[in-house]
């Protein structure tokens, strides 16, 4: 039997790891710039907590959620594996009362989420995602910040050609009348669209607008738009966010059928999308939910968050050819020949790590040639040439990979040479 990675997921390979660390850390960096700290919670939550925050009827929790029954009897519980990070990172709020220590309370994760779905080009069973949530303000320049520490990140990665779209979904106060009139606009013609839409027009009629397979060159003229249908608030909220990003200097579109899939959604939704990434364009996507935390059991709490997959990123990296720095140290490699150098080149090797010098060595006992090939993969900036001759005079060969020139060292002054910065 060959063993392989579910479907659905995937290995994350020692030459495809400093990509990763490099987006990953680009994320941490920008989020510390704009204030927020990091947040970890458990890979596994109660099921109740994604019905509760997500919708019972958004395809997640109806269709793709990974849910396990713990224990027997009375004592049984059921599980799900983390579909998205807002709800665990609220629960977590709530329960810790962070909200309590620090007003307005900026936190971010990077974590692995993880869905049953059709598996595609970056959208995976087991995929991994940035987010941050800012909780306790219902300023519309805090709805603004968030996006633009969305497009700081992906501009640090790399990123150039970006959409970001905009749009209100209202708030449980106005949407009742929107949704009313969407369904009124659709009545006639749900009956020839796709499955998904029929079944959406009496559970999620919203949801809807996101489909990707209705011809909205047509259902545009029909459908109304929720703007004309915002109370008083939820029109100001959103003229002052587009206020505010014109003053920052964010160009956006405003898209009326960008409702986001999740529930939890009031007033601003917004997406950022490269069209190099084809049908599945979002690369980064979010919204304010000011009563999610009430809902899940806490103190009535404004709210906004935004959630980024990192293939996404690494795909539209990809696709516009953007080169990533190389993080890792380049070693000095320690050879050694003939029995009588082992283990003083052992000894040394510990030296150069014990002094904080990334270091390596051959364990096959190969020839020097060998040694120096190994040494070449490995990327060696310094080789160490130790043998027997060498050990009894106490001294080591020192070879510079780039220019090639060589020289001899004391024994007892290698290691403190190579650990002083240059």
């Amino acid at each position: 039997m060959k063993y392989q990675s579910p479907r659905g997921t995937q290995d994350i390979l020692p030459e495809e790891a400093p990509r990763w660390r490099f987006v990953e850390g680009t994320f941490r960096r920008t989020c510390a710039d704009f204030g927020y700290r990091e947040i970890r919670t458990p890979i596994f939550e109660q099921t109740d907590l994604f019905v509760r925050a997500v919708g019972e009827h958004t395809d997640i929790v109806s269709k793709e959620m990974y849910t396990v029954s713990a224990g027997k009897g009375e004592e049984s519980e059921a599980f799900t594996l983390r579909p998205e990070g807002t709800a665990p990172a609220l629960r977590a709020y709530i329960q810790h009362s962070l909200g309590a220590k620090t007003p307005l309370t900026k936190l971010f994760y990077i974590a692995p989420n993880f869905r049953h779905e059709r598996p595609q080009a970056g959208r995976l069973r087991q995929h991994h995602q940035t987010g941050i949530e800012a909780l306790g303000s219902e300023d519309p320049a805090l709805d603004a910040e968030v996006i633009v520490l969305g497009l700081a990140y992906l501009h640090r990665v790399g990123i150039t050609g970006e959409c970001t779209e905009v749009n209100s979904v209202g708030c449980p106060k106005c949407r009742p009348a929107f949704r009313d009139a969407l369904k009124e606009s659709l009545k006639d013609c749900i009956g020839s669209m796709c499955g998904n839409c029929q079944r959406r027009y009496e559970t999620n009629p919203l949801r809807i607008l996101d489909c990707k397979v209705e011809n909205w060159d047509e259902l545009e003229q029909v459908v109304p738009d929720i703007l004309d249908h915002l109370c008083e608030d939820c029109s100001t909220h959103f003229a002052k966010v587009r206020e505010t990003l014109q003053t920052l200097g964010v160009e956006y579109v405003r898209n009326k059928r960008l409702v986001r899939g999740l529930d939890y959604y009031v007033k601003t939704s917004f997406e950022i999308t490269h069209s190099g990434l084809g049908a599945q364009s979002t690369i980064l996507g979010g919204g304010r939910y000011d009563g999610l935390v009430e809902e899940l059991g806490g103190e009535p709490t404004p709210g906004i968050g935004f959630g980024c997959g990192i293939e996404r990123v690494l795909l539209a990296c990809e696709k516009l050819g953007v080169e990533f720095p190389v993080d890792e140290q380049r070693p000095v490699f320690v050879v050694t020949l003939g029995e009588g150098a082992r283990l003083p080149g052992l000894k040394l090797l510990n030296d150069l790590r014990q002094a904080g010098v990334a270091a390596q060595i051959d364990y096959q006992g190969r020839s020097m040639k060998a040694q120096m090939r190994a040494a070449n993969r490995a990327n060696a900036a310094t080789v160490l040439i130790l043998g027997e001759n060498e050990v009894a005079e106490g001294v080591v060969g020192v070879k510079d990979m780039e220019s090639g020139e060589q020289q001899t060292v004391p024994l007892a002054e290698v290691v403190s040479r190579l650990s002083t910065p240059k």
